[in-house]
């Protein structure tokens, strides 16, 4: 009974280890593909999977239909796929999300929302959000406007690169020096 029992183990184990490399071949199929320009394969080698809830998949789908690369370009449904791939912690669907509800593209224009997102993206260290939710306290956009929680999120992604981040920083300081003279 015991061999049995370890022997079914064995084989439950084998099946669902191949089911992973499979997805996993898919995936990396559909990076081939993107990257040599074929969307269409990009397309059928990642829908089933973001269908099976695979969030990097969710987000490249969400990234074709942005964009419209290889699909009509279509907001709603991008929202659908970064939204999918947000609520399993991507970094990169939840800034892109912050932005489509920041803009207004495929949901309605709502800043807290965007605010929300832009938040949970930053904290995993995304400088696009850091710099976005910057400008969100910067401009006072679904938050209270604040110069110095403005200039956390710019110092956090221009010590990451960011140029715009960098350029923004420099005026706030500015605009801040100038404030504390008066």
């Amino acid at each position: 009974m015991r061999k049995l029992t370890a022997t079914l183990c064995l084989t439950l184990a084998m099946l669902l280890g191949s089911v992973g490399v499979s997805a996993s071949a898919d995936y990396q199929k559909g990076v081939a593909a993107y990257k040599n320009g074929d969307h269409a394969t990009a397309l059928r080698q990642w829908t089933p999977l973001a269908e099976q809830g695979n969030a990097n998949a969710q987000y490249n789908l969400g990234l074709m239909y942005d964009d419209g690369q290889g699909v009509p370009q279509n907001y709603k449904i991008a929202v659908k796929w970064y939204t999918l791939a947000a609520k399993q912690g991507a970094a990169a669907a939840q800034s892109n999300l912050g932005f489509m509800y920041a803009h207004g593209k495929g949901v309605p224009k709502d800043y807290k929302t965007a605010v929300k997102w832009y938040t949970l993206a930053a904290k995993q260290g995304n400088a696009i959000a850091q710099f976005n939710l910057g400008c969100m306290y910067d401009e006072g956009h679904g938050v209270r406007q604040d110069n110095k929680i403005a200039a956390k999120w710019y110092r956090l992604a221009a010590k990451q690169g960011d140029a715009s981040a960098q350029k923004n920083l420099k005026i706030l300081k500015k605009e801040m020096n100038l404030w504390w003279k008066f």
